[in-house]
């Protein structure tokens, strides 16, 4: 069975982690900041705080930029529900900005004319970086100075993409930015998040919340410490430590994170020339990014094909092949349907994902049996 992602484990990946077991810290050790600068370092970015998941890294990340009740975020429909959530886990309202029909990242133009048009301008604006293509990260910028909100990048997929020849994750438009570690991103943990950040005063929020709102610093303490074992509760956290382990896997990974995107990006210009001649719309790259290609997605020309999604899928299944769809539009969910939102709100996600479908592409996957997935294909449409 071929499978749409798959993470690559070696076995230096496997000595880290043993190395660790070995060691004296499971969690709460040297591991982290070391994964943590490593990351840093990669991005050119100042701070790095590692959590437990990416959805983890959403919530402390609002949480850290003053999201409430009361308060506004805004994000894509095209996304993974958790963009979403980490404003309802703060007591935040939440709305959604239609995408770009080509790039399936958020609309830039849309988002201008909301802002203009918006009573109740948002605290918060989480961009994704859908399949790992950068957002117009410059524009979105400008508007928040505009109009005064908190970037938020949410880079699940797109840890060693480009956007002007500078890292996903430098923050250079952003407040913060997040990442994934999932097994099926381009690096792992098993599980796992990242917050990025070039502000001092955000990185010290975000440790505090990863780990109980609890400090030993005493420069934070108030009042005196009462010896070497003291630390204080000064907010209200959680327990989003990544163990030592999960980092020692990540900070291996690291070794091949640009081998990684490279064998990716092959193999997304492999699909785009095989895939030539389907009726298929196939991903559009602008020319200010370069994208990590964590998904590659492919839209169905509904006026030549006549087969059905859950058709196509089956057949495929059939063959050996199982594909993916990368999104769902979050506003047509039963929960976010409860808050009112409704069909018909964000058209051009909702034409999306009528089209849409995953094909398999993780590092990997051999020519073969890429050729394998195409010529599958071939025949299903045949």
């Amino acid at each position: 069975m071929i499978f749409y992602g798959k993470q690559n484990v070696n076995q230096q990946d496997i000595q880290a982690v043993i190395d660790v077991l070995r060691s004296d810290f499971l969690t709460q050790g040297p591991a982290i900041e070391m994964f943590e600068k490593r990351v840093a370092e990669y991005c050119g970015v100042k701070y790095a705080v590692a959590v437990t998941n990416a959805t983890a890294a959403l919530h402390i990340a609002c949480l850290a930029a003053g999201l409430k009740k009361g308060d506004v975020l805004w994000t894509s429909p095209n996304t993974f529900v958790a963009s979403a959530n980490c404003g309802r886990y703060c007591g935040a309202d939440v709305d959604f900005v239609d995408i770009d029909n080509d790039t399936y990242n958020m609309s830039v133009d849309t988002l201008a004319e909301k802002l203009a048009e918006a009573q109740v301008k948002p605290k918060v604006v989480i961009p994704v970086h859908f399949s790992g293509q950068s957002c117009e990260m410059e524009r979105i910028y400008t508007l928040s100075k505009q109009y005064g909100f908190i970037v938020i990048e949410d880079a699940s997929h797109a840890i060693g993409a480009d956007y002007q020849d500078t890292k996903v994750g430098s923050c250079k438009y952003s407040d913060m930015t997040v990442f994934s570690f999932h097994p099926v991103k381009i690096i792992t943990t098993g599980e796992g998040g990242m917050v990025l950040t070039n502000s001092e005063a955000l990185y010290q929020k975000l440790q505090l919340l990863r780990s109980h709102g609890i400090t030993r610093d005493e420069s934070m303490l108030q009042g005196e410490s009462d010896g070497p074992w003291y630390y204080q509760q000064i907010d209200l956290g959680f327990n989003y430590r990544m163990t030592d382990m999960q980092a020692a896997l990540g900070y291996s990974q690291m070794d091949r994170l640009d081998e990684f995107i490279a064998r990716r990006r092959y193999l997304a210009d492999r699909y785009n020339e095989l895939l030539k001649g389907l009726p298929l719309t196939l991903p559009y790259q602008s020319s200010e990014t370069n994208s990590s290609w964590h998904i590659y997605v492919v839209r169905l020309d509904l006026t030549k094909v006549k087969l059905s999604k859950e058709n196509i899928f089956a057949r495929m299944r059939e063959k050996g092949i199982m594909l993916n769809l990368h999104y769902i539009p979050v506003h047509t969910q039963p929960y976010y349907q409860q808050l009112g939102f409704k069909i018909g709100d964000f058209p051009n996600s909702e034409q999306y994902y009528k089209e849409v479908f995953t094909l398999p592409l993780y590092y990997g996957l051999t020519d073969e049996q890429q050729d394998e997935v195409v010529k599958a294909l071939q025949e299903v449409f045949q």
